[in-house]
């Protein structure tokens, strides 16, 4: 086990950890005690019927949700809602290779888990730990979008509406392959050693080197271009970078970042139906709108769209932001208010909570 202060109350508030047990994987491995990193804001009604989910992205955890999306006065809103946040297993927070106890799946042994196992244990949490057996809502961003692209597939009588931001139901080569690209600068710093580092800090080169690459692809060319990190208070172009996004991968773990990117590259909602996509987003009842950032080099919105047209029912709402991908930390002041509407907008349309006997539980 290592200490990191990064994954601590003091920088993400307001957590719990709880155990789901044991917890067999797609993959045929097991971790023998998940415990999952959860937030709550609200108060789950009587009826249980107010319940909004909300699952995490790679190097993200509840705290930007917090920070920027969750309030009274957003579509977000703890005053009406029951919020429940789960922090990814292998994300840092959550059971993950740098901070388990348990030696067998620790570092290097860790095994692999995909969107699927993630979803399968937000489930079996929300329905033993809170009872909740129907969401009102399935939102996240980027991988939270993959998992609630899953959670619509897998689970549809459980979700009575969805909202994957800025992500895909099925990741694509050009994203495998750039995902390689953020794993290749960990693997070959030396200080990583197969796994085995005794701290985050022996591999600060391979950490360093990746925040460059989210500079090039997570930001977009208009960015750049209009010097709108001027806007976030920083004098230059380099002060951005090793002001912001170098210390922000510089803190995290390698190791979690390694196994996020893992089932990042591999989401695909359409191993359920033997890799038909189109089957598989048929199945999909919740309303659903679809909601890629118009300058996303990672998601674009032609690949969105491509797959909202398979979604029945579904609409597209393009969230128009310069940013691009990171557009997702709200940094741009028009970016969470069209996030709010489309939200707002999406749990104010009826929906029926039709047969949970229909629901596909075991795919």
């Amino acid at each position: 086990m290592i200490d990191n202060p990064y994954y601590t109350d003091a920088v993400h508030q307001d957590f719990e950890l709880i155990s789901i047990g044991r917890l067999e994987l797609e993959e045929g491995g097991v971790i023998p005690d998940v415990k999952l990193a959860v937030r709550t804001w609200g108060t789950l009604n009587e009826a249980k019927d107010n319940a909004i989910l909300i699952p995490t992205w790679y190097s993200g955890t509840h705290q930007i949700w917090a920070d920027a999306y969750v309030g009274e006065g957003h579509a977000l809103d703890p005053s009406r809602y029951f919020i429940v946040s789960v922090n990814q297993i292998g994300g840092g927070l959550s059971t993950s290779p740098h901070n388990t106890d348990d030696e067998s799946i620790s570092m290097s042994r860790f095994p692999k888990v995909r969107i699927g196992d993630d979803v399968v244990a937000q489930e079996r949490l929300l329905r033993e730990h809170f009872g909740i057996e129907t969401l009102a809502l399935v939102v996240g961003g980027s991988m939270g979008a993959q998992q609630t692209y899953e959670w619509a597939v897998r689970f549809p009588a459980k979700v009575l509406r969805a909202a994957p931001i800025a992500g895909t139901a099925k990741n694509t080569p050009h994203d495998f392959l750039f995902t390689e690209t953020l794993n290749e600068q960990i693997w070959s710093d030396p200080g990583w050693n197969g796994g085995e580092y005794a701290s985050h800090e022996e591999v600060a080169d391979g950490l360093v080197r990746q925040a460059h690459l989210w500079a090039t692809m997570g930001l977009s060319t208009e960015f750049w271009k209009q010097e709108k990190w001027a806007a976030l208070g920083f004098d230059s172009r380099e002060a951005f970078l090793t002001q912001f996004l170098e210390p922000y991968f510089a803190a995290m773990d390698p190791n979690a970042l390694l196994a996020t990117a893992w089932k990042w590259q591999r989401g695909d909602v359409s191993r359920h139906t033997g890799g038909d996509l189109a089957a598989a987003l048929g199945r999909i009842t919740a309303k659903t709108f679809v909601m890629p950032i118009s300058e996303d080099m990672f998601f674009p919105v032609r690949d969105c769209a491509a797959e909202q047209a398979l979604v029945p029912g579904s609409e597209l709402r393009v969230i128009d932001d310069v940013h691009g991908h990171l557009g997702l930390f709200g940094v741009d002041p028009g970016f969470i208010p069209q996030v709010d509407a489309a939200l707002t907008d999406l749990l104010a349309t009826p929906v029926a909570a039709g047969d949970r006997s229909e629901q596909v539980a075991s795919v």
